[in-house]
């Protein structure tokens, strides 16, 4: 008997040259998080043509701070993007200078992370508040925002759910998030202009 498993193949093929892509990703486990961070990244830009500028990039240092950076970065990303917005930013100090603007407030979010299981209870309270977490920020913000942590028992999980290690299974799952991203992304435009 076959096991069927993974996402199926999207109905159509989504342009996404036009969208911008946050990507929040720990730096626990970083060896497997930044194959996973790599996979997202060419699958968004080599399949669907988003720009490689509009993908900003931000690390925390692990899991359990996902849910609050991205829920700040899509605030801060709103913030830039209203009008007038250079000019608050230029307020803030005359040496500094106004920090680069954005006219575009982020389209999907990708959270990345590892957890692997110890020999105490830590995992599951992690893995339970972080899930809740980003499901939170995405329902509050309307922002979609992609669960790319992956919870394994042990390493040779976590290596093979990379694409990394020897098993024939393996299988780098942030090509399915890069994938994921840029159709939520899409879908929710038509959603808010109506276009179901």
């Amino acid at each position: 008997m076959s096991v069927v498993k993974g996402i199926a193949a999207p109905l159509e093929k989504y342009d996404g040259s036009s969208l911008r892509i946050l990507i929040v990703h720990t730096r626990w486990n970083s060896s497997v998080v930044n194959e996973l961070v790599k996979g997202t990244i060419d699958t968004m830009t080599k399949e669907h043509s988003v720009k490689s500028e509009n993908i900003t990039i931000q690390t925390v240092a692990g899991a359990f701070e996902l849910p609050f950076a991205t829920q700040r970065l899509i605030a801060a990303s709103r913030l830039q993007a209203t009008p007038n917005a250079a000019e608050l930013f230029s307020t803030l100090g005359e040496n500094t200078g106004p920090p680069p603007i954005n006219s575009q407030t982020f389209d999907a979010v990708i959270c990345i992370g590892v957890l692997i299981k110890g020999s105490t209870m830590h995992f599951e309270y992690i893995s339970e508040a972080v899930s809740n977490g980003i499901m939170r920020v995405g329902l509050d913000s309307g922002i979609p925002c992609v669960f790319g942590v992956l919870s394994c028992l042990t390493d040779e999980q976590a290596l093979e759910r990379a694409g990394l290690g020897v098993s024939e299974k393996k299988h780098n799952h942030g090509i399915d998030w890069g994938h994921c991203a840029v159709e939520l992304a899409i879908k929710n435009r038509r959603w808010i202009t109506g276009e179901i």
